[in-house]
């Protein structure tokens, strides 16, 4: 038995409370393990811990299991009497048996002989505090991001200077403003509604000297060239009025040159009562050129967006109460924090503490790339944007020569990488204002495209797709990625045959709790190396997805036609290159035991 393959512990991934009953337990072993039970139960049934009392668990096979690359991950939900557990696992990689206990690995013999002491896995307490607890109405959100300043123009009157004319076309060099607006959200919303969307996410709207608005100089005020707070308010209560709730971009980590705060620090120097407000290393301050000296640090070496310094209590009292002040005047469902990852730890649980005292099921979503568990324990974030997702969907196509076992241990690394309540809401997205537009990313291709948004929406998660996405708006890499909206070609009913595909996948999604559902498994009934088969799976239904990735049409089990739920090339039980079909499944009808 490999034994360096095998891995456990009684914190992160590996072991947690799903709720406030259930305890979900991990193992990740090679692949010569081809069994592997649990022997489970409270730490006291057999006396206090160092007794010499023998203890000995409830024993149970982990029958769920998923597929990585290298790994198996195993899986069992346990429902502790007492909200503790005390464990250890049973291995078997065929005739040959281990016991794996904190400390190690022992045979049977070796584990019951005379005067050892086992040290045994120990999960203490299930305190609810401790929980990672997560908004419920997140997993039923269809999300929409908004640059504001490229959606709608619906007050001309405040545009700013050098507001470029409303066409959409290619960006090159300077990123330029167009001048869209709080109120063209508010003239639009009836749009999101007619897609199906639940959910708004606004890249900053605060005031900023940029068309990006990530440099920001007030956060209490809307940005003039987008309106007002009280516009703010209007846009916040009507979406709320037609089922939409509303995620706001804060922007903490950093600030602009024209914020107060580094304005005095330019004006006293070191003598400012803002000094420590931000990370300055050498005094005096000199803000011009970029920051790779370090004399002060600032987002990604841009001189124009000092870093602030939230380990300083002064800091985090400002911004926490900032962020009061905009649930109470906004009335705001969530909060997206920019470039999370550099954000102090403390701040971050003190903001959690905070806005669920205020608003229990606030969303707390960080801009995190890169694996964010350390963000995820129970006390900070509720999710984080779910970058590895997009990479992993997006490889599939890039690497022609993966097979459909490639994407599966993919997408298994990507779920088991979190607890299960953080991938109920974790915010899936496959493009955004920071990268070049999903139908650039898949070549042009319209069937990879389509392909790719059904994955979004029947893989677990939070899905969110970004303005222009619904007409296959095009763009490259920043800023070109933020073309502004052909309204009057959309007013006109040009793209009404796109609008209508899309809204039809985000329907699939609302209406069946299957495609919300955190449970799949990956079939693999159809012959082929570029078939991707999974099977979601809810309390009351089960639907199949079969994405044709391959460049040849291939048959599909017959179906009644009454079944199909959504699909593109699917005829004659004949599924084109490129084709997608969606169908619900029965329970009587079909069967599936997890370690086969």
């Amino acid at each position: 038995m490999n034994f360096a393959a095998i891995y456990h512990r009684t914190a992160n991934q590996y072991c947690y409370p799903r709720d406030n009953d259930h305890l979900v337990i991990n193992l990740r072993t090679g692949y010569d393990v081809d069994r592997v039970f649990i022997h489970q139960g409270d730490p006291f049934l057999a006396g206090i811990l160092g007794s010499m009392d023998h203890w000995t668990g409830t024993r149970e096979e982990l029958s769920e299991r998923k597929e990585l690359k290298h790994h198996q991950f195993w899986s069992i939900t346990v429902k502790p009497r007492y909200k503790r557990s005390k464990y250890y696992f049973e291995l078997w990689s065929g005739d040959e048996q281990w016991f794996y206990f904190e400390d190690g690995f022992y045979t049977e013999e070796e584990m019951n002989r005379p005067g050892k002491f086992l040290a045994y896995f120990i999960f203490p307490w299930m305190n609810p505090v401790d929980i990672l607890h997560t908004p419920e109405w997140v997993n039923r959100t269809a999300w929409y991001q908004i640059f504001p300043d490229s959606f709608c123009n619906g007050d001309p009157s405040i545009n700013p200077e050098h507001v470029r004319p409303w066409k959409c076309e290619p960006i090159t060099g300077r990123a330029p403003v167009y001048g869209g607006d709080l109120k063209g959200i508010i003239s639009r919303l009836p749009h999101l509604q007619r897609l199906g969307i639940t959910g708004l996410y606004m890249t900053p709207v605060f005031a900023s000297r940029s068309n990006h608005k990530y440099d920001t100089t007030d956060y209490r005020k809307v940005d003039p060239c987008f309106g007002t707070n009280e516009l703010l308010r209007e846009l916040v209560d009507q979406a709320h009025e037609r089922g939409i709730r509303v995620m706001l971009d804060c922007v903490f980590n950093h600030t602009g040159v024209d914020m107060q705060m580094w304005q005095d620090i330019l004006k006293n120097g070191k003598e400012s009562l803002y000094a420590d407000w931000y990370m300055i290393n050498e005094w005096p301050l000199q803000s011009e050129g970029n920051t790779r000296d370090g004399r002060y640090y600032s987002f990604a070496f841009a001189e124009m967006m000092p870093k602030l310094n939230t380990n300083n209590p002064e800091v985090r009292a400002f911004l926490l109460d900032t962020v009061k002040f905009w649930i109470e005047t906004f009335d705001a469902d969530g909060l997206r924090l920019d470039v999370g990852n550099e954000i102090s730890h403390l701040f971050i649980r003190e903001l959690r503490a905070m806005v669920k005292a205020i608003k229990p099921d606030f969303y707390l979503l960080g801009e995190i790339w890169h694996d964010a568990a350390e963000w995820m324990q129970g006390d900070e974030y509720d999710s984080v944007m779910n970058y590895p997702f997009s990479t992993v969907i997006s490889n599939f196509w890039v690497y022609p020569e993966w097979n459909r076992k490639d994407f599966e241990y993919s997408i298994n690394q990507a779920y088991t990488t979190y607890m299960e309540q953080a991938n109920d809401v974790i915010f899936n997205l496959l493009d955004s204002h920071d990268t070049n537009r999903l139908i650039d990313k898949t070549g042009g291709d319209r069937d990879i495209f389509y392909q790719q948004l059904t994955l979004l929406y029947t893989l677990p998660g939070s899905p969110c797709i970004y303005y222009g996405t619904e007409i296959i708006l095009e763009g490259s890499y920043d800023p070109d990625c933020r073309r502004c909206m052909p309204w009057d070609e959309i007013d006109r009913g040009d793209y009404d045959d796109r609008i209508n595909e899309l809204a039809a996948l985000i329907s699939l999604r609302k209406e069946h709790p299957a495609a919300r559902s955190s449970r799949y498994h990956f079939t693999y009934e159809i012959p082929g190396d570029r078939i991707i088969e999974y099977v979601k799976e809810s309390d009351n239904e089960q639907l199949k997805v079969v994405l044709n990735c391959s460049d040849r049409s291939v048959p599909v089990p017959a179906c009644a036609s009454s079944s199909v739920l959504y699909s593109r090339g699917f005829a004659d039980s004949m599924l084109a290159a490129g084709g997608i079909l969606v169908e619900s499944l029965y329970e009587e009808t079909f069967y599936y035991h997890p370690s086969t």
